[in-house]
């Protein structure tokens, strides 16, 4: 009788432990952008989507307005198992993978239908190497591009001179093309610089007109040259170790919520990038051409610049190529 009853309880305890749902896996990713932006709105509609999709085994929770710290702390963060993702830019994943900057290299690319034509090859082979570095790239963003902006003009030889001219920490792409064009840099975290601009300490950076907008720089920007300087974008990943915690059905729920969010994204921030850069002019900011002379001594420092990464190997001979081809093959039509 005790025999029967107790493979009664152990059959009753094994039905239980195997019905129980499974504790959620939550995955803490940390980012930039305020609460309240447009980014915020589509990475929690994504999230929701998974939460949905995975019916509640995993559950996406953002840090946003830079309450992790900047980018080199959440990486640490990342290492640590304390955060396991972040939205992060090009110049600080460059110290994890070096070809994360190929899309901002200086004047490489020039239209967002270029970047869009270049992205559909260059996209894969991105996420392969940053796998093979133990990061999962779940999403690439384009921010739009990046002007030269300041309180004075700037447009013509010799303005950058004596300008205390801001480059993200760890951007030695931006800092050595300006480097190699004349003019010295002050290099922060992208946290940073509000409180620099309040200060004096900086008073030129390179940004694209959303991204001084969403940040609040723009009402330190009085002029801006109109000359794209390079194309920014943003990085969603997470460390491998807690994607591999998650189930593979799980994992694709994940990726699909998070890439179609991406492209909300580019559609959104092409929008806001033009909105953004009216609401400049109409509050006093004066857009001028760069001096031709100037704009072709830059652009020849860009291309200068792109071959010089290229014989030292800081960015892979074969993603450049493939970014050269898809250029060639969209300029073609």
């Amino acid at each position: 009788m005790h025999a029967r009853l107790a493979r009664v309880m152990l059959a009753f305890g094994l039905a239980f432990a195997f019905a129980a749902p499974a504790a959620a896996q939550t995955i803490k990713i940390a980012t930039l952008a305020p609460d309240g932006s447009a980014w915020m709105r589509e990475l929690r509609a994504a999230a929701a989507e998974v939460k949905a999709g995975t019916d509640g085994r995993v559950d996406v929770k953002f840090y946003p307005g830079g309450v992790m710290g900047n980018d080199a702390v959440v990486l640490r963060k990342m290492r640590l198992g304390q955060l396991q993702g972040g939205i992060l830019t090009s110049s600080e994943l460059s110290l994890v993978y070096p070809d994360a900057p190929v899309y901002s290299l200086p004047f490489l690319v020039s239209s967002w239908d270029e970047i869009e034509h270049v992205r559909k090859t260059v996209d894969p082979m991105l996420a392969k190497g940053f796998e093979e570095r133990g990061i999962r790239m779940l999403g690439v963003s384009g921010l739009g591009f990046a002007y030269l902006m300041g309180d004075k003009p700037l447009g013509s030889s010799g303005e950058l001179g004596g300008r205390k001219l801001w480059v993200p920490q760890n951007d030695t792409v931006a800092a050595r093309i300006f480097e190699m064009g004349g003019v010295s840099t002050i290099p922060l975290p992208i946290g940073d610089v509000f409180t620099s601009l309040q200060t004096g300490l900086v008073d030129t950076v390179v940004n694209t007109p959303s991204g001084a907008v969403v940040l609040q720089w723009h009402g330190k920007m009085k002029h801006m040259v109109d000359l794209p300087l390079t194309f920014v974008v943003g990085y969603l990943v997470v460390d491998d170790k807690a994607w591999k915690k998650i189930a593979p059905a799980d994992q694709a729920v994940l990726s699909k919520a998070f890439a179609e969010a991406g492209r909300r994204m580019d559609v959104n921030t092409r929008r806001d990038d033009a909105a953004a850069l009216e609401a400049m002019k109409k509050q006093g900011l004066k857009v001028s051409p760069m001096d031709p002379a100037e704009a072709r001594r830059w652009q020849a420092l860009g291309a200068k610049l792109v071959t010089e990464l290229e014989a030292q190997q800081k960015i892979s001979p074969e993603v450049l190529a493939a970014v050269r081809r898809a250029l060639a093959e969209y300029r073609a039509r």
